[in-house]
């Protein structure tokens, strides 16, 4: 058994990525979800589909409902935007995909779930190139937020823990973490990343998350493995 590790795993391309690159390292990865109001919900049962596949000394959900805020496409009643290209997406600003805050949120749970198990890292799958633009997502918040969690902690101000953000694919394209995945034998059929699945489950092939790992694949030479609703 390895140093443990939080994992924050969503249940999507990136995250998945990411599991498997902790566990490639040596960690025993405790693998932390949400269940926070998304309409993307799926994405939970493909969490518990990725675990089951990669393994994980423990898989937590935790319940927040952050559609009592609202703000977002993903936790109110506002349409997803839909594009036939990343040519046709918006430039600049923040995207209304934008949950606000969800990054710190994750953080802070994660932080209190790697004390109890005395752990020092967490892993998550925050990304700085093909992605939407999130201001949560750049490395400056990051490295910010590690260096607050350590004086948050009964363990970082005891001197017992030393806490590090590990965001390992955060200068990757999605190409380059498509073939780290394949390359670590991760199974992105048990996946889901699209932000308005059918009942069914099948991605739209048009939100921008679509868009993106449909092109992740295709400059990676592969056939992305999941189910859409226009095939």
């Amino acid at each position: 058994m390895g140093r443990p590790a939080i994992v924050l795993l969503s249940g999507g391309l990136d995250s998945t990525t990411v599991l498997a690159i902790a566990k490639d390292q040596g960690y025993t990865p405790y693998a932390l979800s949400f269940r926070y109001g998304q309409r993307h919900s799926v994405e939970l049962e493909a969490a518990k589909r990725v675990v089951e596949a990669q393994g994980a000394a423990r898989h937590v959900i935790a319940d927040i409902d952050l559609r009592v805020f609202g703000g977002s496409a993903l936790t109110s009643d506002i349409d997803v935007p839909k594009h036939d290209s990343l040519d046709h997406t918006e430039e600049g600003g923040v995207p209304i995909t934008y949950v606000p805050a969800r990054n710190t949120i994750f953080l802070s749970f994660a932080l209190a779930y790697a004390e109890t198990v005395n752990a020092s890292d967490i892993f998550t799958g925050v990304t700085a190139v093909d992605y939407s633009g999130y201001p949560d997502c750049r490395p400056e918040y990051i490295d910010a937020y590690a260096k607050m969690a350590n004086l948050a902690t009964r363990a970082g101000v005891e001197g017992t823990q030393q806490l590090k953000i590990h965001s390992p694919l955060m200068e990757m394209s999605k190409a380059d973490i498509v073939r780290e995945g394949l390359r670590l034998g991760v199974d992105y059929s048990l996946t889901s990343s699209c932000y308005d699945p059918d009942e069914q489950g099948r991605a739209c092939g048009h939100c921008e998350t679509c868009l993106l790992r449909l092109k992740g694949f295709a400059e990676a030479g592969s056939t992305d493995p999941v189910q859409y609703q226009d095939a």
